[in-house]
């Protein structure tokens, strides 16, 4: 079998996602996806690794894996080059699954859970859907489309979107109130009127519901050390399930002084490239939960070693997603393979609303736990009226 074109796929309506398919003179095709920048990761696709992969077999991942990674400005990073990378790896991966009629997970060593737990990260219908990701411009307060407009309800309801979401049989959410306050200090402090301000929600929460919700709290690695050192510790009476990216992830130290402040989990990080970063966080203590985004990382073949290698240290893992319905998929598959998978992240107002205009699947969420895909490879594919799009840009590159 040979790699005989690479094409992909965009659309201005969803400027950040990217789609790649991998064709094979076999007639099968893998379909992978990456997030942010897509234009920018489209060109190093076609214009440098296009020239690497095509002519090559699909089925020897480990070695393309390397063979994209391995580039000069490709070292440990989360840049254009690696996701780039892990769109592709994730295509093979689905290709491969394909070809041998089972799904991911099984090509990846096969179930290790029967269901797993999720979390809901309280993001609303517009949030990362624009190619403008910041933290707040996104948010589309008072704008509810739906009725899972969960952002602004965290902002403003919290108690009420607990009580949504436990009728649902969802114990656990994401939230962060922080990021106005960070963004209107640069992250340098917060007054004692802000962070009374930004603790509310979590004042409504454990009134409404008591310890019945895990709280994760996301940061967006927006704080210096001691700003975050004071949130940290304001927020330890609500008892919250981690602390998720307080600082920029440049500095193990760092992380490291931050975690020996609080007795509350860090999470790290969605942010970080490749097993030899999350190693250097590791060796330090500066991790206790290890979060991977695989669109970002390299890929399946990247993400089950940093999963294994958190096992080495009694870390447990807890793959990221608040990107694309493809993305969320590989990350279901790669959490039902690994044993030491914690929890897995989710949207609902993603899986319940966009990402379905999009692909032919989502994961089955029911009673606060995802249920493993069925089907050959990824278990989905782009729904043809994607490809008739007008706002479509689609590129080939082939022998």
């Amino acid at each position: 079998m040979k790699i005989t074109a690479i094409e992909t796929m965009r659309v201005d309506e969803f400027a950040n996602l990217l789609w790649v398919h991998i064709h094979t003179d076999e007639g099968t095709v893998g379909l992978g996806e990456t997030f942010y920048g897509a234009a920018a990761v489209e060109a190093h696709i076609h214009d440098t690794l296009a020239g690497r992969l095509l002519g090559r077999d699909p089925l020897r991942i480990e070695a393309l894996n390397k063979e994209m990674v391995n580039l000069p400005l490709a070292q440990a990073s989360t840049g254009v080059e690696y996701r780039a990378a892990s769109a592709i790896d994730i295509a093979l991966w689905d290709l491969f699954g394909k070809v041998c009629n089972q799904p991911v997970h099984q090509m990846l060593g096969g179930l290790c859970h029967d269901k797993l737990r999720v979390y809901n990260t309280c993001a609303g219908y517009k949030y990362v859907r624009s190619t403008n990701i910041k933290p707040v411009s996104t948010w589309s307060l008072g704008k509810a489309e739906g009725p899972y407009e969960d952002l602004d309800a965290f902002m403003n309801r919290a108690d009420e979107l607990a009580e949504s979401l436990l009728d649902e049989g969802i114990t656990a959410m994401k939230i962060w109130p922080f990021d106005p306050v960070a963004l209107e200090t640069g992250g340098l402090d917060i007054s004692a009127a802000q962070l009374r301000s930004a603790l509310l929600p979590f004042e409504k929460i454990r009134k409404a519901v008591g310890d019945r919700m895990d709280i994760m709290v996301e940061f967006h690695s927006l704080w210096n050390l001691p700003a975050a050192i004071k949130i940290a510790r304001a927020l330890e009476p609500y008892a919250p399930t981690w602390y998720e990216d307080p600082i920029r992830m440049n500095s193990p130290q760092a992380l490291a002084e931050y975690a020996r402040s609080t007795n509350v989990w860090v999470c790290a990080s969605e942010t970080l490239g490749s097993r030899w970063a999350y190693k250097d966080y590791l060796d330090r203590d500066a991790a206790h939960v290890v979060m991977v985004d695989l669109c970002w990382t390299g890929g399946l073949t990247e993400g089950r070693k940093i999963a294994a290698m958190a096992e080495t240290y009694h870390r447990p893992f807890a793959p990221h997603d608040c990107t694309g319905p493809v993305a969320f998929a590989a990350a279901v598959h790669t959490s039902f393979s690994q044993p030491n998978t914690l929890i897995q992240e989710s949207v609902r107002s993603f899986y319940r609303g966009w990402y379905n205009e999009l692909v032919t699947a989502v994961p089955h969420i029911a009673d606060g736990h995802v249920y493993p895909m069925q089907g050959p490879g990824l278990g989905l594919e782009l729904r043809p009226e994607v490809m008739a799009r007008d706002d479509l840009t689609r590129r080939r590159s082939a022998l």
